[in-house]
């Protein structure tokens, strides 16, 4: 999946891109906005972008510049340009930064997403070229661990047998007494960004580098091996074996090759971890208590207070505190669902995780459950306000990606934004489902712009009034006019305008003004745009076809 910058500092031109690129056929996960030069500058610093579309005439910081800049910093970034006719100056500067296509406005479906499909292709074959050596190694001597790994989750989940596995003791040093296993738990905290970011959404190849990084810290005496733990795709479980020795000494190892692994892994990868640690025994069958101790150290770890990564090796259960749960504030959530407020259902879930935040701790287990729980009990919401199960169903099959939404938080910070993301994605389902009373909110906003066209019209006026998203209320009106708010504005005072020129005694500027246009330069450039000549052209075409 790939990521698309559009960089223009026109609202309407970024709208049209957005509604004509075929993103879903192309496999673009995720369409971002830049209002200007230098804005696109910095979500390209924040962001992996793969693809960027940059108007050539912006304000500020010119997209030449921008490209200029892009060559230089960003030299794995494709570009697709678009600039008005006669732009010679543009058009050398695109070709010095070997831009992928050049499209020239108006910007219309079968171009733009020709320059997409093109800019994909390329996109496709770098990706494809850079993934063939690690699905190599991934697939070499690829039975042996595997084994490894079904032996000791087995064992971990209290189903190993002794007398049927004896042949394979010796894989993990069963059958040498005098052995000390340790077991921990390692947990990514922000597994989706750097998968994101770092591996280009290739999961195999992130636990690949995540498993590697724990088991090169063996030596003659003292082992790791690790696999992806089998309760979810963001937990690791490493089980350390120490040949001869004390029990306290394995301890002792155990926790500093986690603390290593932990520094390793976010020099390396930028990858933040909670780790717990289990106590040391010498039956290899107890390696279940230790990672029973172990899940519990690394649940137990306190959110409020987490920064960066960490490893805990409490041997003790932390007593769980008493912290009030989300139930008894889900009917105000549902009735702010219902009525289409979702800024209100947000006010009541954020009044709640306040409590939270100056409680004396929240732990990652804690958090956990919250989410899961929470989950539970808005599938319960829409359910019983209409919502198709087969929508919902998606979710219970894949987790929080089956919502639309990450599972990353490395802080309560990040944790309360990820409840909020939830909150929103099951608030669009809703709002769907109720979209029953959603023509007539259409019908008035279709009137209000018809008869305040000359005004400065936007989004936020409608998405504040009506209690909607921005997107979803987009999608609502094209559906029903099949032009977006922004085309329809320009349709009309266009429609408008073809009237008014008729009128031969009204002055160019004039009618800009009427029609709620900056001044007539600006006005006779959205003309243009729109018709493809400017109004005194147009003008002169009228006087023609009198004749």
């Amino acid at each position: 999946m790939y990521k698309v910058l559009i960089i223009d500092d026109e609202e309407p031109l970024r709208e049209a891109i957005t509604i004509l690129g075929d993103w879903q056929g192309l496999g673009v996960e995720q369409v971002l906005e830049a209002k200007n030069g230098n804005e696109g500058l910095a979500m390209l610093r924040q962001h992996k972008i793969d693809l960027a579309i940059v108007d050539m005439k912006m304000p500020e910081l010119n997209g030449s510049e921008l490209l200029q800049i892009v060559e230089q910093d960003y030299p794995d970034l494709l570009t697709i340009v678009i600039s008005g006719y006669n732009d010679f100056e543009y058009t050398r500067q695109a070709i010095r930064s070997k831009v992928v296509d050049y499209l020239l406005k108006p910007v219309n479906r079968i171009d733009l997403n020709a320059a997409l499909s093109k800019a994909i292709d390329v996109l496709e074959a770098k990706r494809k070229k850079q993934s063939e050596f690690i699905n190599n190694n991934i697939t070499l001597n690829m039975s042996l661990p595997k084994l490894k790994e079904k032996m000791y989750i087995s064992i971990i989940e209290r189903s190993f047998k002794n007398q049927s596995n004896e042949a394979f003791l010796p894989l993990i040093g069963a059958d040498t007494s005098g052995n000390h296993f340790v077991a921990g738990v390692l947990r990514v905290l922000n597994l989706e960004k750097v998968r994101r970011d770092r591996f280009h959404e290739d999961r195999d190849l992130l636990h690949f580098a995540v498993t590697n990084v724990i088991n090169e810290i063996s030596d003659g005496q003292f082992q790791a091996f690790s696999f992806l733990s089998p309760k979810g795709e963001r937990e690791y479980i490493a089980i350390f074996t120490m040949k001869g020795g004390y029990g306290e000494d394995a301890a002792f190892r155990a926790f500093y090759h986690m603390k290593k692994v932990a520094s390793t892994l976010k020099e390396l990868f930028g990858i933040i971890v909670a780790g717990g640690l289990g106590q040391p025994y010498g039956d290899v069958l107890d390696i279940a208590k230790s990672y029973d101790t172990a899940k519990m150290s690394l649940d137990s770890i306190d959110l409020l207070k987490l920064q960066g990564s960490i490893v805990a090796n409490s041997a003790e259960p932390v007593p769980s505190k008493d912290n009030p749960s989300l139930t008894s504030r889900m009917p105000l959530i549902r009735n702010a669902l219902e009525s289409g407020n979702i800024n209100h259902a947000k006010s009541i879930l954020g009044e709640f995780t306040k409590k939270w935040r100056n409680s004396e701790g929240f732990s990652i287990g804690e958090a956990d459950r919250t989410v899961q729980e929470f989950i539970i009990l808005l599938n319960d919401i829409a359910l019983e306000l209409n919502v198709s199960p087969e929508r919902l169903r998606s979710s219970e099959d894949k987790g929080l990606r089956g919502l639309g939404t990450g599972s990353d938080f490395s802080s309560f910070d990040q944790f309360e934004a990820l409840l909020i993301e939830i909150l929103d994605s099951y608030s669009s389902e809703i709002g769907r489902s109720l979209a029953g009373d959603r023509p007539s909110v259409l019908g008035n906003i279709k009137a209000y712009i018809d008869n305040h066209y000359f005004e400065n019209i936007k989004i936020s006026m409608f998405t504040d009034k009506y209690f909607l998203s921005r997107e979803y209320l987009m999608k609502l009106f094209k559906g029903q006019y099949g032009y977006g708010i922004h085309e329809y504005v320009q349709k009309v005072r266009m429609d408008k305008a073809k009237d008014l020129l008729n009128d031969s005694s009204l002055k160019i500027q004039d009618i800009s003004e009427m029609l709620g246009y900056k001044d007539k330069n600006y006005f006779s450039k959205a003309f243009r745009n729109y018709y493809e000549c400017s109004p005194s052209e147009y003008r002169v075409l009228l006087g023609e076809g009198e004749k």
